[in-house]
């Protein structure tokens, strides 16, 4: 049975004067008060805009870091509510609780085309209990907060990947819609897993290769590059023999990179990692560095235990023809440290091959679409930046997305 959508709740019943519960994704990145990527706030308006626009009566529902069930000021949902109520063209208000009287009252008196935004939902312990009693317990209380006629969008694709009370449970107790940005993300990952158009070019960077095991083993055979980059790609460079003096290593992964170098040969999927590397004394944006070959890292005029921060030169050249040349891309992680000048070529030279590039093209959330706003690229440079890095990693994994599953009953 397949999702029913934010646009059949408008047209069949309509929310004038209704509530409506959305489970939004405003967990944004904070210098104190101050978002300083905003990209979700922005992503999360258009559904949020929608219902306002129709005369319902929202309420929010968001996370924001890992406070761990306990109230923690500086993992407030505030400052993401306070910008969202910056971008938006109705009234926000921000409860001061989850659950309790603040929540209560304010939802009690929100009026049509306004929007109430909850405080942080892991404020509470049950959101994420692994125990289902305390999850349907605090769900219960948050479709109480609709009265005897609320409905339920879910928006926040960077939790559906979580069995979560305001991503999992709470659809079972209330009517259950597919918010825009959730059907657009599967869409787009639909087309990534069921029918890509080859060339077929994945991109990985991060710094662990632990965090992307599943799906570099999911995708042999399944894309026709993939293209290795980050800190993960040490750990490929330890597995073909190579010194990586004090760069990343996951020791325990090497074997696995070794049997995914060997499987990917007989797949005809080609594992590829860099040539040449920017080695650095340290890590710092102070640090004495030069671009050395991948299997020169222990040579550097510094000393032997260098580490390596970004892909060099030739190596990040060698992955943009590839994505130039390829008719569907997706990237997930950075390829160095590119919050650090230095170390940030890498990762701008695939940014921008993804830019110039006429592929259908995926950037797979996280570090990556911060990495692009952050080097002064516009979204609209790429065919789609996704909400969610690991709910997007987890479904090209082939995992089941527990808050999408949920919405299809």
């Amino acid at each position: 049975m397949s999702s029913h959508t934010i646009d059949e709740l408008i047209a069949d019943n309509g929310v004038r004067g209704r509530y409506v519960l959305v489970r939004s994704d405003l967990n944004v990145p904070l210098d104190g008060a101050t978002v300083t990527d905003d990209g979700r706030v922005r992503a999360s308006l258009p559904v949020i805009s929608k219902l306002a626009e129709a005369g319902a009566k929202v309420i929010v529902m968001a996370h924001l870091g890992r406070p761990k069930g306990q109230v923690d000021a500086k993992y407030s949902i505030a400052p993401a509510a306070n910008r969202l109520n910056e971008l938006a063209d109705f009234d926000v208000i921000v409860a001061e609780d989850v659950v309790g009287d603040s929540a209560r009252q304010a939802a009690a008196n929100l009026e049509e085309g306004s929007v109430l935004v909850l405080e942080n939902v892991r404020f509470d312990a049950r959101e994420t209990s692994k125990d289902d009693a305390q999850r349907a317990e605090f769900a219960k209380e948050l479709a109480a907060l609709t009265g005897e006629n609320g409905a339920y969008v879910n928006d926040a694709f960077g939790a559906v990947h979580r069995k979560h009370a305001s991503v999992y449970d709470i659809a079972s107790l209330l009517p259950s819609y597919q918010g825009d940005l959730v059907a657009t993300e599967v869409k787009v990952l639909k087309t990534l897993t069921e029918a890509p158009k080859r060339p077929y070019v994945v991109v990985l960077g991060g710094s662990k290769v632990s965090d992307k095991l599943a799906v570099i083993d999911n995708l042999l055979g399944k894309a026709d590059q993939l293209l290795i980059g980050g800190g993960m790609a040490f750990t490929f460079l330890k597995a073909q023999g190579h010194a990586i003096g004090g760069s990343l290593l996951e020791e325990d992964q090497i074997a696995t990179c070794q049997e995914y170098l060997k499987r990917a040969e007989k797949l005809g999927c080609d594992i590829i990692v860099p040539s040449d590397v920017v080695v650095a004394s340290k890590f710092g944006a102070d640090a004495e560095h030069e671009v050395l070959a991948a299997d020169k890292i222990e040579e550097a005029s510094f000393g032997s235990n260098g580490l390596g921060l970004d892909i060099g030169p030739k190596s990040a050249e060698l992955f943009a023809s590839y994505i130039t040349s390829a008719n569907t891309v997706f990237w997930n992680g950075p390829m160095g440290v590119f919050e650090i000048p230095a170390f940030a070529e890498g990762t701008r030279t695939v940014a921008q091959a993804l830019a110039d590039s006429e592929a259908f093209s995926v950037v797979g959330g996280g570090d990556s679409a911060a990495a692009v706003r952050a080097l002064g690229f516009s979204e609209d440079d790429f065919g789609h930046i996704s909400t969610g890095g690991g709910a997007s990693l987890e479904y090209l994994e082939g995992k089941t997305l527990p808050g999408v599953a949920a919405l299809e009953g």
